[in-house]
């Protein structure tokens, strides 16, 4: 079964480091029976319209991201959480054609449950931002100025959560007060960190 979206050749076309693998990727996983999607300027595969798997690519590999991959078993221990905030997606990770080509077989099988794992609809208990500690030099902002904590909660979950981690990676005080001096008037105004 060959579900190739035409509308999708425009990622494969654009690809220059990856080009190979990503047709490598892209005839295991259509092979799988899903359907294929331009999303996010990206090769994505869904199942009955939900999201299964994403192609993206950078400096140093590609990689297949499941949407749900924190549910998938993982028996062969490849599943990488990019960053310690992703809550719920899963990488696997290639460099060679070669390595997509020994890995087939498991790829199938990643990709067959991550579709079990949609049908059964499972589902990740995401963390609130209210979860999340906030900065205390973001928190003495938020008290500080009028109409600051009003706007901030008025963000989407996922910006608000941005902030929060954005002023946190700084180690040193100076640094978080200047990160949360700069961005007061962006979240005054509506707009998340890369608006």
């Amino acid at each position: 079964m060959n579900n190739e979206n035409p509308r999708v050749d425009f990622f494969f076309d654009k690809a220059r480091q990856w080009q190979k693998e990503f047709e490598k990727l892209r005839t295991i996983v259509l092979s799988c029976g899903l359907d294929e999607a331009l999303k996010w300027g990206q090769a994505c595969y869904t199942f009955e319209n939900r999201n299964i798997v994403l192609m993206h690519g950078f400096k140093e590999y590609c990689a297949l991201l499941f949407f749900k991959g924190a549910l998938l078993a993982d028996p062969e221990g490849i599943l990488i959480q990019q960053t310690e905030h992703v809550q719920s997606a899963r990488q696997i990770r290639f460099s060679t054609v070669k390595e997509i080509a020994r890995l087939a077989p498991i790829l199938k099988a990643y990709i067959y449950e991550a579709i079990e794992v949609e049908k059964a609809g499972l589902t990740i208990k995401l963390k609130k931002t209210s979860d999340y500690k906030i900065p205390e030099e973001f928190k003495q902002k938020l008290d500080k100025i009028p109409g600051l904590k009003a706007a901030f909660e008025s963000l989407t979950p996922g910006r608000q959560r941005g902030y929060i981690f954005y002023f946190s990676q700084a180690k040193l005080p100076k640094t978080r007060v200047a990160r949360v001096e700069k961005y007061v008037p962006q979240i005054l105004d509506g707009r998340g960190l890369g608006d």
